[in-house]
């Protein structure tokens, strides 16, 4: 069988035992989402590293007045949603692994550049850079899941790859007020803080340009027939596992035209304007509760760990009981919600108690993987779930544009309008991720009534389904995971 092409008959006369797919399954997680999840908490180590630096002198040295931090925080979110959709049709086109790990390699230098900003106008520049060099990871990963996973084993897999963004909420305090700390040298702490970052991320860039696969089929770290057994054990999902190049026109308007993709375009849209602001904005009000610049910083760690909490707890609900996954959100963003209104109401000389509620705000990232994991075991073709990723990403940089304008420093130190958009932000969170539940629901109780229950497909049958790259709006079988 050739490296690169998959025939249905090479997936037939796959025949296996379980005990061969769990060794399988076992050496694609430990290959794949160790690269994944490292990755992913450099990139969430970068993006917070802008609030660290507030705390290590960057508004001084750059003079950064009234709006202008709200904007270097936002116009990174500009250039992600510059690339997004462009983004979007490389990872159909050309090599997936690859294109992700040559993004992450630009992303690395784009972050040691930022120490060579000397006022708003270069600080905005390479925010922009940042944000396009870092658009291609999260979608790119989403769909690599998609490709190498079941549709019952991604959520999981994705919560893993994302924890990294809880480790880095951890290690990032420790890194910032270590680095903050240094009295030695000539190069201001805060340049300090993205050139030692930004190198570690280049040099983890070219790990991933060896080692990350494009697709089971020119998985190398397995054998031909481990490939061959990959793929068919995705056969069932019926959402395009062999890797179509070809970008499909009509399945791009189908994405743009189906409710679920606009659905979970406000949940994003709506959780990511309170993201915004609590992300470029977390060690100002920290440190606006009583906490001197250095200690802000670790008084946010504990943060994330809430946030490994919440997607450890996320893990187990969506591997070992049958709860939905968007009732699992639900929940999540409303503890989220509880959060800020603990932040908001408490009488602001109880500041640990505050402290305490902006702690619990963050286990909304769990939502974050799980949404994801929607679209990869939801949205069949790969040309539309490829734009309805981008949709996605398009909802996630929009709301991370507006989030911070609520907020400016001379609401300090209460923060009241940003903090209340943010509570607005959890509350129509929650109301968009239900109706989506809702909207699954019936859908497949009006394909059930018209088409029958699926249950009767044969293996060849869903094999056909998933070779015809189909949506899963023209797919009589296809029903939706809750």
């Amino acid at each position: 069988m050739e490296d690169t092409v998959i025939h249905v008959a090479d997936v037939l006369r796959v025949e296996a035992t379980a005990e061969q797919e769990a060794r399988v399954l076992r050496k694609i997680d430990l290959y794949i989402l160790p690269l994944m999840g490292v990755c992913y908490m450099l990139q969430y180590m970068d993006k917070v590293t802008l609030s660290y630096a507030t705390q290590l002198g960057i508004l001084t040295d750059l003079n950064l007045q009234g709006s202008q931090y709200s904007w270097t925080s936002s116009i990174f979110y500009f250039g992600y949603l510059f690339w997004s959709f462009p983004s979007s049709y490389l990872a159909v086109r050309a090599p997936l692994g690859k294109y992700v790990a040559i993004t992450v390699v630009l992303w690395g230098i784009v972050l040691m550049c930022h120490g060579a900003a000397k006022d708003y106008a270069g600080l905005m520049a390479v925010r922009f850079f940042l944000g396009v060099t870092e658009a291609a990871v999260s979608p790119g990963f989403s769909l690599i899941i998609g490709l190498f996973y079941k549709r019952e084993e991604q959520p999981g897999r994705m919560l893993i790859w994302f924890s990294g963004n809880a480790v880095a909420n951890i290690l990032s305090g420790i890194i910032a007020h270590g680095i903050g700390e240094i009295t030695t040298s000539k190069v201001a702490t805060w340049k300090l803080l993205f050139l030692i970052l930004g190198a570690v991320t280049t040099f983890w860039g070219i790990v991933l340009v060896f080692l990350l696969p494009n697709s089971p089929s020119e998985a190398n770290f397995l054998t031909p027939e481990e490939r061959a057994l990959c793929l068919h054990r995705t056969i069932g999902n019926k959402t395009g596992i062999l890797e179509k190049s070809e970008f499909k026109m009509s399945q791009m308007i189908a994405g743009l035209l189906d409710p679920q993709a606009w659905i979970l375009f406000l949940a994003m849209f709506t959780v990511s304007v309170a993201n915004g602001g609590i992300s470029a904005f977390g060690s100002i009000v920290v440190a606006s509760l009583g906490f001197s610049p250095l200690t802000a910083v670790l008084m946010q760690m504990p943060a994330g760990g809430f946030q490994l909490g919440a997607m450890i707890l996320s893990s187990i609900l969506t591997a070992y009981t049958k709860i939905p996954r968007t009732i699992i959100m639900v929940f999540m963003t409303l503890i989220s919600l509880v959060g800020i209104v603990m932040v908001y109401a408490i009488p602001s000389d109880q500041k640990w108690s505050r402290l305490g509620g902006s702690w619990i705000t963050s286990t909304y990232v769990a939502n974050i993987p799980l949404q994801l994991s929607l679209i990869t075991s939801n949205v069949a073709g790969y040309s539309k779930r490829s734009t309805v990723s981008g949709m996605l990403f398009v909802a996630y940089c929009t709301g991370n544009i507006v989030g911070p304008q609520f907020f400016s420093t001379d609401q300090a130190p209460s923060y009241s309008r940003g903090i209340r958009a943010t509570l607005a932000g959890y509350g129509l969170a929650i109301f968009f991720v239900f109706s989506l539940f809702l909207y699954y629901f019936f859908e497949n109780r009006r394909r059930n009534t018209k088409f029958g229950l699926p249950a009767d497909a044969s293996e060849s049958d869903e094999l056909e389904a998933e070779i015809s790259n189909k949506t899963d709006r023209e797919l009589a079988n296809f029903r939706y995971v809750l």
